[in-house]
């Protein structure tokens, strides 16, 4: 069974580890379950993150990573 997740970089960091890379649905359904990468901790719907990557990052080093990590995905 293949993994049907990808990985997204989002300008706020998990409360819990600090990682910036969050793990979400390939098909991204608005209602769609958005989790910490590194310790699996629930951020928040996929509709909310859209909304965080539209809000833009803190820094134009932030806007850079984010850039390169999230080309694939949109």
């Amino acid at each position: 069974m293949s993994d049907i997740s990808e990985d997204l970089r989002l300008p706020v960091a998990c409360p819990s580890c600090g990682s910036h890379l969050y793990r979400v649905s390939q098909v991204r359904n608005p209602g769609d379950k958005v989790f910490c990468a590194s310790c699996k901790r629930y951020l928040c719907p996929y509709h909310e993150a859209v909304d965080l990557l539209k809000e833009g990052p803190g820094s134009e080093t932030e806007a850079m990573i984010e850039k390169v990590v999230n080309r694939n995905g949109q």
